[in-house]
C-alpha cells in the first residue's frame, strides 16, 4: 500500500512538472511571437478639431453624445465617482493646509492639535443618537450584541469628530472661500411619466420619478424618503412611480399589478397602498394584497376583477423595459428633474438637487 502511494505521488509530481513545462512554453510563445497578434483598428490620437468632438470615423465627427449612446448612466457613474474622489481629496487638503497651519504655529502635530482644540476629548453618544442610527439602518434588535453595539458607538463617535472638524473648516473658510475649478457632474434624462401614478403639485417645477420594487428591502427605505420629500416640499414637488420588479422577487410583479388596479380607482389610494405594501413586504400573497386594497378604502370587488384579469401585466412590463432602456440597473433608482439618484439615500441627497431646481425655476 505504501509502495503504491509513493508511485502515485511520483506520477503526480511528473504530471505537475509536465504541466508547468507546457504553461512555460505557452507563455514564451505568447510573449515572443507576434504572429498571432489580433489586428486592431488604426487609431491616431490627436487634439480635437473643435470642442465636443471626440473622434472622427470616415470623415464624420463623433460627439460625446454619439459615443455614450444609451449608456448614459454608466458614464455618469464614472464622472460622479471621479467628482466624489476629488472632493474627498480637497476636503482632506483643507484640513491639512488650514488646520495644519494653525497646528504648526502651536508647534503641535495635526492630530494632537485637532484633539486638543477642536474635538476636545471623548465623544459621548446619547441613547437617542444610538437608537436613531439603529432605526435608520434597520438593524434587527436580535443582532445588537455587545460587539455590534461597540462598533456602532465607535462609528458614531468618529462621525461626530468628523462633523466637528468640518464645522471648524467651514468657519475658517467663511470669509475666505475655496475656489474650485471643476464642476459636479449632471445628467439630464427626460423620463416619461404619462400613465404613471402621480402625487404632488400638478405645476411643480420639480419632478421626482421613483423606479422601485415592492419586495426590495432597500426600496422600502426609499419609500420612507419619498414620504419625507412629500412632507417637506408638498406641492412644490411632483412624484411619479415606475414599476421595476426584479426577477428574484417573485411577489414584486403581482404587487405592482395590484397597485395599478388601485391606481385605476384613485391616485390617492394608490399612494396609500404604496406605503402599506412597503411596510408589509413579508406578506405579499394574493390574500394580503386584497386585504390592503380594503384597508385603503378601494372597491374590493373591482380590485379583485382587475387583478384576476391581469389587466396591468403589460403596463408593469412596459415600465420595466423603459427603465432598462434609460439605464436603470437596480432598485430603488430615482430621477430628480432628470438627475440620477441611485439607492436608498437619505433625504439630504435629494434636497440638494430639489432646492437647486426650485431656486433655478424662480430665476
Amino acid at each position: 500500500m505504501q509502495k503504491n502511494r509513493k508511485s502515485n505521488l511520483k506520477i503526480i509530481r511528473l504530471s505537475a512538472v509536465g504541466m508547468f513545462s507546457v504553461i512555460a512554453m505557452f507563455a514564451v510563445v505568447t510573449a515572443c511571437s507576434n504572429q498571432s497578434a489580433k489586428a486592431k483598428p488604426n487609431f491616431v490620437f490627436k487634439d480635437a478639431p473643435k470642442a465636443g468632438v471626440l473622434a472622427k470615423i470616415g470623415g464624420q465627427e463623433i460627439t460625446e453624445e454619439d459615443l455614450i449612446g444609451e449608456d448614459k448612466v454608466d458614464f455618469f457613474d464614472l464622472k460622479k465617482r471621479e467628482y466624489e474622489l476629488k472632493m474627498e481629496r480637497l476636503n482632506k487638503l483643507l484640513v491639512d493646509r488650514l488646520i495644519g497651519a494653525e497646528a504648526k504655529k502651536a508647534n503641535l502635530p495635526l492630530e494632537e492639535y485637532i484633539a486638543k482644540n477642536i474635538t476636545k476629548g471623548e465623544m459621548k453618544i446619547s441613547d437617542g443618537d444610538f437608537k436613531k442610527f439603529v432605526k435608520e439602518k434597520r438593524i434587527p434588535e436580535n443582532q445588537l450584541n455587545p460587539q455590534i453595539k461597540e462598533r456602532i458607538t465607535q462609528y458614531l463617535q468618529q462621525q461626530k469628530k468628523q462633523d466637528q472638524v468640518s464645522a471648524y473648516v467651514a468657519k475658517l473658510t467663511k470669509s475666505n472661500p475655496v475656489e474650485v475649478y471643476f464642476n459636479k457632474p449632471k445628467m439630464n434624462i427626460h423620463v416619461e411619466i404619462a400613465g404613471s401614478p402621480i402625487t404632488g403639485g400638478e405645476k411643480a417645477s420639480v419632478t421626482v420619478v421613483e423606479f422601485s420594487d415592492f419586495q426590495c428591502p432597500f426600496c422600502s427605505r426609499g419609500a420612507d424618503t419619498v414620504t419625507e420629500i412629500k412632507k417637506k416640499y408638498g406641492n412644490k414637488v411632483k412624484i411619479a412611480f415606475k414599476h421595476f420588479p426584479l426577477p428574484m422577487h417573485r411577489e414584486a410583479r403581482p404587487a405592482s399589478e395590484a397597485s395599478m388596479c388601485i391606481n385605476e380607482q384613485s391616485a390617492d389610494k394608490f399612494w396609500k397602498y404604496h406605503d402599506l405594501v412597503f411596510k408589509n413586504q413579508d406578506k405579499l400573497d394574493p390574500a394580503s394584497l386584497e386585504k390592503y386594497a380594503k384597508d385603503v378604502g378601494a372597491n374590493v370587488e373591482k380590485f379583485k376583477e382587475c387583478f384576476a384579469a391581469g389587466k396591468y401585466k403589460d403596463a408593469v412590463q412596459k415600465d420595466l423595459d423603459y427603465g432598462e432602456k434609460i439605464g436603470v440597473k437596480s432598485t430603488p433608482t430615482f430621477f430628480v428633474n432628470g438627475q440620477l439618484v441611485a439607492g436608498a439615500l437619505p433625504i439630504d441627497a435629494f434636497s440638494e438637487i430639489i432646492d437647486e431646481a426650485i431656486a433655478d425655476s424662480k430665476n
